[in-house]
């Protein structure tokens, strides 16, 4: 999935913050609380839709429709 624009919940844009987020997480082994904290995301939606979020686009890019 790609992440979306706005959080569902309250309109906020946050598509911005994905790829920070992303690199501290995965590649940093920053806990997850704390990147978040950091980046201004205080709701409990916003939250939800980094956490909740997985990226599938690298695995969908290798297979070709036929």
């Amino acid at each position: 999935m790609i992440i979306p624009v706005r959080c569902f919940g309250c309109g906020k844009p946050i598509a911005h913050l994905w790829e920070e987020f992303k690199l501290r997480v995965k590649q940093q082994n920053e806990p997850a609380k704390k990147v978040l904290d950091e980046l201004g995301l205080e709701r409990y939606c916003c939250r939800s839709m980094f956490l909740g979020q997985e990226d599938l686009i690298e695995l969908v890019a290798k297979f070709k429709k036929a």
